[in-house]
């Protein structure tokens, strides 16, 4: 994605001729792109040939699923929706986790029945349950057991999950005592220790902390997990530091754990994936004059992309169409939501701009349409992908006859 003759692409294609077919606002996604991101992955982690698991919830797109299976990877779960649009798009079952604290009886019969590769559990009470539903069918189910190593990620407390205080997987203590637990079990086979410590995280340091804590937990236990699953969490550059995750040193890590255990590493990524991969283009509808500032009112809302009102995310936000006027004027731009969390970004020095002019925001593959809702009656917006010149209608914007 870049500018040609001054006009942003995806791909070969302007984002004023996708406004002008499609209007606006528009989530567009460039295939190159996704492929470059799951080839760059593979190949940094190559020596040890992880099994790669998309983490659904970054991007619901079935279709967009549908691509990310076709190039070899499998998929992370945390629901029995996820679960019935990964088999959608055709994703081989024995390539399913299934993570998430609170997975019912009904999610977890669903996923016996379905052989998928493991669930993984954050507490005895939901071993119990996998117990119970697995008596009932009368099988032996492969589990992974979710340990908090109680590590700091450095990274956003609203998505940090590896900490002692935050809900996920069981502590030290607790671990030793599940997997003693599970080897007295007849109805479920103890395969896998699991972690994840947050997400969006960019510096290798926490990772390694994280992995020396797995490598004495193993060491301990005396059990021998067919899987260490490390989950995802791996973050991309949202600015123009370009700050992210070295894979390179991440790697080196892994690979010195291994030396001690003969386990097949699972990775749950899904920014890394599809963050980068997509951006929304929008539609000034006014500027409204205030002060010092200009609040710039796009036809995208919270309800679209909900990072920035959620936990403050920040998205670089660029014109369309490059000129070469600097306003004099700070600009915040703005969603048409009645809530003043309705806000994207505040920049100074920003290109001069005028009401109609496009604008994009970038870096939304990730917990963009994930995220969106249909606050205010708003519908969804049109999800785009493109190959090349080639534009492909993932999915359909909303029409408000549906919504009432």
């Amino acid at each position: 994605m870049k500018y040609i003759n001054k006009s942003f692409s995806i791909e070969k294609v302007k984002a004023q001729n996708l406004a002008k077919k499609f209007n606006t606002p528009i989530y567009c996604y460039s295939y190159k792109q996704l492929k470059v991101n799951i080839n760059n992955f593979k190949k940094n982690f190559k020596y040890f040939s992880p099994l790669v698991c998309f983490a659904i919830k970054a991007n619901t797109n079935v279709n967009l699923i549908r691509e990310i299976k076709k190039l070899g990877l499998g998929a992370d779960v945390v629901s029995i929706g996820e679960m019935m649009k990964a088999l959608k798009a055709g994703i081989n079952p024995k390539k399913i986790v299934f993570s998430g604290v609170g997975k019912t009886y009904a999610e977890i019969s669903y996923a016996i029945d379905k052989k998928i590769l493991l669930i993984n559990a954050e507490s005895k009470s939901e071993i119990i349950e996998i117990e119970k539903v697995a008596k009932s069918k009368n099988k032996i189910i492969d589990i992974g057991i979710r340990l908090n190593p109680n590590t700091d990620a450095k990274t956003l407390s609203q998505i940090s999950t590896g900490k002692k205080e935050n809900k996920f997987g069981v502590n030290k203590k607790t671990f030793f005592k599940l997997v003693e637990y599970s080897k007295n079990s007849k109805n479920i086979k103890l395969k896998c220790l699991s972690v994840h410590i947050g997400s969006q995280i960019v510096d290798h340091k926490p990772y390694e902390k994280m992995l020396k804590i797995v490598d004495e937990i193993i060491k301990k236990t005396n059990h021998k997990f067919q899987f260490i699953d490390l989950g995802g969490g791996m973050g991309i550059s949202y600015d123009d530091n370009n700050k992210k995750l070295n894979y390179k040193k991440y790697s080196i890590a892994i690979k010195k754990i291994l030396k001690n255990h003969n386990s097949k590493i699972i990775f749950e990524p899904g920014r890394a994936i599809v963050g980068n991969i997509g951006v929304l283009i929008s539609k000034i509808i006014y500027i409204k004059e205030n002060g010092k500032k200009d609040f710039i009112i796009l036809d995208a809302a919270m309800n679209d992309l909900m990072r920035p009102a959620l936990y403050g995310a920040n998205h670089r936000i660029i014109p369309a169409l490059k000129t070469s006027q600097v306003s004099k004027r700070i600009y915040e731009f703005v969603g048409p939501i009645c809530e003043s969390t309705d806000k994207f970004s505040t920049i100074k020095k920003f290109q001069k701009l005028k009401e109609k002019d496009l604008i994009v925001i970038c870096d939304v593959g990730a917990y963009g349409m994930s995220l969106s809702s249909n606050y205010n009656v708003r519908p969804k917006p049109i999800e785009i992908l493109i190959k090349g010149s080639k534009i492909n209608i993932i999915k359909k914007r909303q029409k408000l006859i549906d919504l009432i």
